[in-house]
């Protein structure tokens, strides 16, 4: 696995907290984005929830090219406490830079939340009340961070250029194909939790979607472990 390519750029020394400030910042418009583009897409479908989904499917997706490929080179652009702790398993990520980035992304995803919220004049403290129970709603997490972490596992292997898109591709996908509309990421389900809009997801129905998230994202290392091994 180690001769595998890798989003990390090289760790120098005193480059933590420049790779800790990219995958804040980004976490943070990534979710200024989905939670973003939810409320403008539901203020315009007038009552359409297919349309508004769309358009929120779309922008992230976009979004989501653009903010790996600028923010790829400098902190590997996890935006993703799974994605990360994937790397971590892998032993592509140093632990302590693992451990160092978990709570960068949950703030910064936290603060993007309110960064929408005041770009569309709403009340910047929210708890979602939009319940996503069940466990077809839990199963299709787990598919989606699987899907998610073997797209880049995969496209690191065979494409390494390609990978921004094969993300922001496959996100636009699953979005979609999955009845969760795929959060595949622990930190994007527990900021949206704080934004009672169309992106929300009620504090009570994320625990599980956390838990399976964490579940998809395991077994994708485990499997593409395999699977990508070099002779």
């Amino acid at each position: 696995m180690s001769g595998e390519p890798s989003l990390e750029p090289p760790l120098e020394p005193m480059d933590l907290p420049r790779r800790l400030v990219a995958e804040g910042l980004g976490t943070a418009l990534l979710l200024a984005v989905v939670v973003g583009s939810g409320i403008m897409g539901e203020r315009l479908a007038d009552g359409n929830d297919a349309v508004a989904l769309l358009a929120n499917t779309l922008a992230t997706g976009a979004a989501l090219v653009v903010l790996i490929v600028v923010f790829g080179p400098i902190s590997g652009a996890h935006f993703n406490p799974a994605v990360t702790l994937a790397f971590a398993l892998r032993r592509e990520l140093p632990w302590p830079v693992a451990l160092a980035y978990l709570p960068t992304q949950f703030a910064g995803a936290v603060a993007g939340v309110f960064a929408a919220h005041v770009m569309f004049a709403e009340p910047i403290l929210q708890v979602s009340t939009r319940l996503r129970d069940g466990p077809a709603q839990a199963f299709s997490e787990a598919v989606a961070t699987f899907g998610l972490v073997a797209a880049i596992l995969g496209a690191l292997r065979f494409r390494p250029g390609f990978t921004p898109a094969a993300v922001g591709l496959y996100i636009t996908a699953a979005y979609w194909f999955t009845a969760s509309t795929s959060f595949a990421n622990p930190a994007v389900t527990v900021a949206r939790s704080f934004s009672d809009t169309f992106a929300g997801i009620a504090p009570t129905s994320a625990p599980a979607f956390i838990a399976a998230q964490l579940a998809g994202a395991a077994t994708a290392v485990a499997l593409f472990g395999w699977l990508l091994r070099r002779r």
